[in-house]
């Protein structure tokens, strides 16, 4: 492995997950030829899904000479971005008279940090089928899915659409960790073994 805080190691391309308060750090040479760093600045915007007041705005630097855009964000800056789905935009910007062009876009995902107190790793997914079975659970007691008190009713959700979300999620859930056991090189319940004798 590589030492990651070094600039001659950086990755070519944008990560498509980051752990908040890590440094983060790549690079970009298929730009150089139509963008030279001298009379251009490449700059990345990015949101979380969800709109929100917060901006990531991370400005590329020349790096070794003009070879490509190097882009780093320290531990500290990335310490602020909050865990979730962002979707980002790359604009090139002409110095001579700042004309601004989007060239690219996509999206990363910053995963929680497991140092920080509280984290939460579960995904989003994850969390919401574990609320949707606590509300199972708690419903197959008896409970009634409407009432009305003194003029004001209230419907709740029936439990046949709750259980179409359990599993919606369930299934999600069950191919986000088969793609994680793909990824770590893990066996899964399609792993298909072979003997040649």
């Amino acid at each position: 492995m590589a030492n990651a805080f070094d600039a001659a190691n950086a990755p070519e391309g944008e990560p498509s997950e980051v752990v908040v308060g890590d440094f983060i750090q790549f690079k970009r040479s298929d730009l150089v030829a139509d963008y030279p760093p001298s009379e251009y600045t490449a700059t990345y915007i990015a949101r979380i899904t969800g709109g929100g007041a917060s901006e990531i705005q991370l400005a590329g630097t020349n790096y070794n000479s003009g070879e490509a855009y190097l882009f780093t964000v320290a531990s500290t800056e990335s310490a602020n971005f909050n865990p979730g789905y962002y979707h980002w935009q790359l604009e090139i910007v002409r110095n001579s008279d700042s004309n601004r062009v989007v060239v690219d876009r996509g999206a990363f995902t910053a995963i929680v940090d497991l140092d920080v107190n509280n984290s939460d790793p579960r995904t989003h997914d994850e969390i919401m089928l574990t609320k949707i079975q606590t509300i199972l659970e708690g419903r197959a007691d008896g409970d009634v899915e409407s009432y009305s008190i003194q003029g004001r009713s209230l419907t709740k959700i029936p439990i046949k659409e709750l259980m179409e979300w359990e599993r919606h999620y369930r299934q999600r859930v069950e191919r986000q960790k088969k793609k994680e056991d793909i990824r770590l090189g893990r066996k899964t319940d399609s792993t298909i073994k072979v003997r040649f004798s």
